[in-house]
C-alpha cells in the first residue's frame, strides 16, 4: 500500500474532526460568541451544507492544477477557515470560517479519493479507498471526545488552533511523500463534465444518499434514545458511542476487502443487515443488551458501506476528482436529510421514530438496488452464453492454416 494513502487518511481525519468540533464545545462557544445553543448547532449544519454545495465548485477551481498543487491549495483554504474560526469574536465571523472549512473539506474528499486511485493498482483500489476512509471512521469516533477534552481544559479556541496546526503538519508531509502527479482530467474539462450526462450515475449517487440517510436518521438521535428509553446514564453514553465508532472501523476494513470484487453483494447485504438492526433496536430499545447489539450492528453495516458505494460510482463514472466530490455531496445530503427527517419523526411520533425512519430509508435504498441486483444476476448467464456460442467455420479454417 503506497504510503501517501495513509496521509490521505490523516487529511480526511482532521477534516472530520473539524466538522464535529463544534458539537463538543457548544456551551463555551455560546457564551463567548453571544449566541444561543441552537445557533451554535447551526454551525454544524453550515459546515455540512458547505461541503455538499461548495465542494464541487471548489473542485472545479483546482481541477486543472497538478494533483499535488490541488491538495496544497485545499489544505491552505482549510487552514485559513480554521484560523478564522479560532480568532472569531462574533457569530458572523464564525459562520464564514465554517463555510470556508466545509467547502475545502468537500473538495478535499474528492481530490483525496482521486489521488488514491491514481497511486494504487486497480486490484488494490478498494482496500486503498477503505484505508483512506478510515479517517472518516476515526474522525467520527474520536473527533467529538477529543474536542470536548481539549476545549474543556484549554478553551474552544485552542481546539481550532490544534486542528490548524495538525493541518500544516499533514500538508507538509503530503508534499514530501506524494510523487508528482498529473491532473486526472487530462482529457479536458468538457470530458470531465460529459460523464454527468449519464442518468445511471445520478441514480447511483442518489442511492448513496438513501444509504447514508438511513444510518444518520438513527445515529443523530442515539443519545436521547439511549438515555430516555433504554435508561443508560449520561456518563455511560460516550463509552457506548466509542463502541459504535470502533464498530465502524471494523466494518470499514471488512467492506474495503470486499468492495472491489463483490460491490453489489456487499451493499445489498449491508442494507439488509442494517434494516434488521434498526428494526431490532426499535422493538427492543428498552432492553439494554439488545439496544447495544442494535447500535453496534448499525455501526458495522451503516456508513461502512462507503468503500463499496465509491467503487460503484467510479465504475459508473470515473475515478476523477469531480465525480468523487459530487458523490461526497450526495453522501453529505444523506447526513442532512436523514437527521432532518429523523427530527421530524420525533416531533410527530416520539423519540423512537428515527429508528423506524432509518429502516424506511434503508428499504427505499434496497428497492433502488433492484436494477443492479438483476444486472449482477444476469452477468454470469451472459458470460456462459458467450462461451457456449459456436465459433464460425471460417475462423476455424483460418486458425488451422496459420
Amino acid at each position: 500500500m503506497p504510503k501517501p494513502v495513509y496521509l490521505m487518511t490523516l487529511g480526511i481525519f482532521v477534516m472530520v474532526c473539524s466538522e464535529l468540533l463544534v458539537s463538543g464545545l457548544m456551551p463555551q462557544m455560546s457564551r463567548d460568541l453571544g449566541a444561543s445553543i441552537p445557533q451554535i448547532g447551526y454551525l454544524v449544519t453550515a459546515f455540512a451544507l458547505a461541503m455538499a454545495i461548495g465542494g464541487p465548485p471548489l473542485t472545479l477551481a483546482v481541477l486543472r492544477l497538478r494533483t499535488n498543487n490541488a491538495l496544497l491549495v485545499l489544505f491552505i483554504v482549510f487552514f485559513i477557515g480554521n484560523a478564522l474560526a479560532a480568532m472569531s469574536t462574533s457569530y458572523g465571523t464564525m459562520v464564514v470560517g465554517r463555510l470556508v472549512t466545509g467547502a475545502a473539506s468537500g473538495a478535499f474528499f474528492g481530490v483525496a479519493l482521486s489521488t488514491v486511485a491514481q497511486i494504487t493498482a486497480p486490484e488494490l483500489r478498494g482496500r486503498a479507498t477503505s484505508l483512506a476512509l478510515q479517517g472518516l471512521m476515526l474522525g467520527t469516533a474520536l473527533g467529538l471526545p477529543l474536542s470536548t477534552l481539549i476545549g474543556g481544559r484549554f478553551g474552544w479556541r485552542v481546539a481550532f488552533v490544534a486542528i490548524a496546526v495538525l493541518t500544516v503538519v499533514i500538508a507538509v508531509a503530503t508534499l514530501l511523500a506524494l510523487p508528482r502527479l498529473t491532473p486526472d482530467n487530462s482529457s479536458g474539462l468538457r470530458a470531465e463534465l460529459r460523464v454527468f450526462r449519464n442518468p445511471r450515475l445520478w441514480f447511483i449517487m442518489a442511492t448513496s444518499t438513501l444509504i447514508i440517510g438511513a444510518t444518520f436518521a438513527a445515529f443523530s438521535y442515539f443519545v436521547p434514545i439511549l438515555t430516555d428509553v433504554t435508561g443508560f446514564s449520561e456518563p455511560v453514553v460516550p463509552l457506548l458511542l466509542l463502541g459504535y465508532g470502533a464498530a465502524t472501523v471494523v466494518g470499514n476494513i471488512v467492506v474495503g476487502r470486499l468492495a472491489q470484487s463483490h460491490t453489489i453483494s456487499v451493499i445489498v447485504a449491508g442494507l439488509l443487515l442494517n434494516v434488521a438492526f434498526l428494526v431490532g433496536f426499535a422493538i427492543f430499545a428498552e432492553v439494554p443488551a439488545a439496544a447495544i447489539v442494535g447500535m453496534i450492528g448499525i455501526g458495522l453495516v451503516g456508513i461502512t458501506l462507503n468503500p463499496a458505494m465509491i467503487t460503484r460510482v467510479q465504475r459508473a463514472g470515473n475515478a476523477g476528482s469531480l465525480v468523487n466530490t459530487t458523490h461526497s455531496s450526495f453522501i453529505t445530503f444523506g447526513v442532512v436529510i436523514g437527521s432532518w427527517i429523523g427530527g421530524l419523526g420525533i416531533g410527530a411520533f416520539g423519540v423512537m421514530a428515527p429508528l423506524w425512519v432509518g429502516a424506511g430509508l434503508a428499504v427505499l435504498a434496497l428497492l433502488a438496488m433492484i436494477p443492479a441486483i438483476v444486472a449482477t444476476a444476469r452477468a454470469p448467464r451472459k458470460i456462459a452464453e458467450v462461451i457456449a456460442r459456436p465459433v464460425p467455420q471460417q475462423i476455424c479454417e483460418e486458425a488451422a492454416t496459420q
